[in-house]
């Protein structure tokens, strides 16, 4: 009898080896261990003939590579909990189901998204920068005045997992008032904060902190631009840890330089990896390089999820976490 040759996996950048190690149980997998995002001649050479491929953000996924996979392909399991990268319309034509991670980041980026937070509120970066530059000689009464926190008005867009959880601890910690912003009532984010949901405009003249924690849609693109970030009061901080192009980089650089706003801190960038010009060079924002996530305990956890999604639809049985619709209308992005 024909030994059966195992299926194929291919892992388009290395996810962490508990990930790795489940799927190399049973399947032949193949993983990009490069340390480099593959070009599109080597994604679509590499995915031929896969029954599953483990997907991140910076790869697209569409009906090239779709074809390029051929009917083997059964499922797309993207390590993360966003999909944007993935046209889905393209799977669905050729019956290929999509998993992502979610809840598996949520408190490892509301962590983050509070870390920007006191870092451009309490000018953490410049004090740092300051004392490394030999400049701090003595102690300044008037010396790097920031923007306390404690019961102003915190404004979230978008209250699902990540932006509830970050509301909440701007609330507890810091008794906060909450406003967000979302297509439809957050109950849960209401009952334990006493959030007022409004619209988009009356949350970005009336919060002391906007933190942007929706999905990137061709509705949510530039959600923040010139005219949002005029109505931004002027001792404001805006933080982003969803997606880059939910905010006009260029439009945040020039109210940041011109001081309209108090700070930024951003974790994503429009034109990930590169920055806009003139915005590094700036003092009042604070720019991570998209580690929202980058917990050992969140990442694990992705990596097993991924994991449970191929094997399961290579078994013949529903993925644990399809990509359909969300069931709850307050939709937040994990990273």
């Amino acid at each position: 009898m024909k030994r059966q040759i195992p299926q194929k996996v291919v892992v388009l950048r290395a996810i962490p080896e508990n990930g790795i190690a489940a799927l190399q149980k049973k399947y032949r997998v193949d993983v990009n261990r490069s340390g480099h995002i593959l070009t599109r001649a080597q994604l679509l050479r590499r995915v031929k003939n896969a029954s599953a491929i483990v997907s991140l953000l910076t790869d697209r996924i569409d009906d090239e590579v779709f074809v390029a996979a051929g009917d083997s392909l059964k499922i797309v399991a993207n390590y993360a909990v966003g999909f944007d990268n993935i046209d889905l319309q393209a799977a669905e034509r050729h019956g290929v189901v999509v998993s992502n991670t979610p809840g598996q980041l949520t408190e490892s980026v509301a962590e983050h998204t509070m870390a920007l937070l006191l870092a451009v509120a309490r000018r953490i970066s410049e004090g740092d920068r300051y004392v490394r530059r030999g400049s701090y000689t003595q102690w300044e009464p008037m010396l790097l005045w920031g923007e306390t926190l404690i019961g102003k008005t915190i404004g979230i867009i978008g209250g699902g997992r990540i932006g509830a959880a970050f509301a909440t601890m701007c609330h507890n910690a810091f008794r906060m008032r909450v406003l967000y912003s979302d297509v439809a009532p957050c109950v849960q984010l209401e009952r334990f904060t006493g959030a007022k949901r409004v619209a988009l405009a009356p949350l970005l003249r009336g919060s002391d902190v906007i933190s942007i924690h929706c999905p990137l849609l061709p509705s949510t693109k530039h959600l923040i631009g010139s005219q949002q970030l005029a109505l931004i009061k002027p001792t404001a901080v805006l933080i982003n840890t969803a997606r880059g192009p939910i905010v006009d980089e260029r439009a945040l650089t020039a109210a940041l330089s011109a001081k309209r706003i108090f700070g930024a801190g951003l974790d994503v960038f429009e034109f990930e990896p590169s920055l806009v010009p003139g915005l590094r060079q700036l003092e009042n924002v604070v720019l991570t390089p998209h580690i929202g996530s980058a917990t050992s305990g969140a990442r694990e956890m992705m990596a097993d999820m991924a994991a449970a999604n191929v094997k399961a639809v290579l078994q013949g049985r529903a993925a644990p976490n399809p990509v359909t619709k969300y069931a709850n209308p307050c939709r937040s992005l994990d990273n």
